[in-house]
């Protein structure tokens, strides 16, 4: 993983963890605006790290729930 995907991730993990404790899904929009005035490269790679982030979360929550069919 490089430097910008590095740092891209660790916020993406930092604002998805705000969100999840505020209930505030505007923050993801906000840094984005913010990171993106200065740098449209970051921005587009946090945003590729969130929406990976929360279909990694979707898929886990969907694995659970169809492994207690099974166990």
């Amino acid at each position: 993983m490089d430097l910008l995907e590095q740092v891209a991730d660790a916020m993406a993990k930092d604002v998805l963890e705000a969100v999840e404790l505020t209930g505030n899904e505007d923050l993801v929009d906000e840094i984005k605006k913010t990171i993106g005035s200065s740098s449209t490269t970051l921005e587009e790679a946090f945003m590729t790290a969130v929406r990976i982030r929360r279909a990694e979360a979707r898929g886990r929550a969907q694995l659970k729930h169809l492994l207690k069919k099974y166990v």
